[in-house]
């Protein structure tokens, strides 16, 4: 069984200057939840998706709809709401060979604590 990679994580402060630097910021809210604000230049690719009755449940092309937005060597950071969504989607990205993947630490909860920009 090979062995899980567990990807870095970056204070949101550091994650804002690098999306300044240049790197790419992946939203893995749900659709919902980017709709009502997320950080400037967002992508938004939901990890977890409303399911018909009131659970989520995984978002089973996620790694393939990340795939249509970015390359295996991009320089992307992760956020969700508060960190757990993004940890995980994180992983799963660098299972598969994302090599330049952070997870942002508290999430769009804590990018917003921080007045850190945003958009509607």
């Amino acid at each position: 069984m090979a062995e899980e990679r567990v990807p870095s994580s970056v204070s949101v402060t550091v994650a804002h200057e690098l999306l300044l630097a240049g790197h790419r910021y992946l939203d893995v809210r749900t659709s919902e939840e980017f709709r009502q604000g997320h950080a400037c230049g967002a992508i938004n690719v939901p990890y977890m998706l409303q399911g018909a009755s009131a659970g989520m449940s995984k978002n089973t092309d996620f790694l393939e709809q990340v795939s249509s937005h970015f390359g295996q060597s991009d320089e992307i950071i992760v956020g969700c709401r508060s960190g757990g969504r993004s940890s995980k989607a994180t992983t799963d990205l660098v299972n598969a060979g994302f090599t330049g993947v952070k997870d942002i630490t508290g999430g769009y909860a804590a990018w917003t604590h921080h007045g850190l920009p945003t958009q509607d």
